[in-house]
């Protein structure tokens, strides 16, 4: 566990990963243009760069993807593999302090869960393939999960956009 710390920022007394309570199966794997030193920092900048991904699912979980259709958003839920997970407070560049964890979207988490909106570019169910328009993870990410992001469900009642 020791790593760098930034100041402001404070690391957990214990490692994450030796409380492990459930296990995860990966359903598969997101294959992106990036890898450390040029991961753009959020989904946003991922976007801007104009370079699409996509998600590999392992044999056996390409019907899974019956219903999904092009143009269609979907929640990709995946494992952040190479996180840290040791900080409780981080101190992040764009932020004026440090900041919990939990009020964050930083990889760096005692579960290494993340997550993105993303809109399916092509699908080949048959090959398990999944074309995305954009994603700010490192190649060979493993996925978690897939879940249809729905409007009705997905937004909170009366919340608007900020402006």
């Amino acid at each position: 566990m020791s790593q760098d710390i930034r100041p402001g920022e404070e690391q957990l007394p214990f490692d994450p990963a030796d409380r492990t309570e459930a296990g995860l199966s990966f359903i598969g794997a997101i294959r992106s243009p990036w890898s450390k030193g040029d991961c753009p920092r959020n989904i946003a900048r991922a976007r801007e760069s104009g370079k699409g991904a996509r998600i590999e699912l392992r044999p056996g979980y390409g019907r899974g993807l019956l219903g999904l259709s092009v143009g269609q958003p979907v929640i990709a839920v995946y494992w952040m593999d190479r996180a840290r997970r040791d900080l409780i407070v981080q101190s992040p560049g764009h932020a004026d302090g440090p900041r919990g964890t939990f009020a964050l979207r930083s990889p760096v988490r005692p579960n290494s869960l993340a997550m993105a909106v993303v809109v399916i570019t092509s699908l080949d169910a048959g090959a398990g393939v999944i074309g995305i328009d954009a994603i700010d993870v490192f190649d060979g990410t493993p996925l978690v999960d897939l879940k249809p992001w729905l409007s009705t469900v997905d937004i909170p009642p009366g919340w608007t956009p900020e402006a």
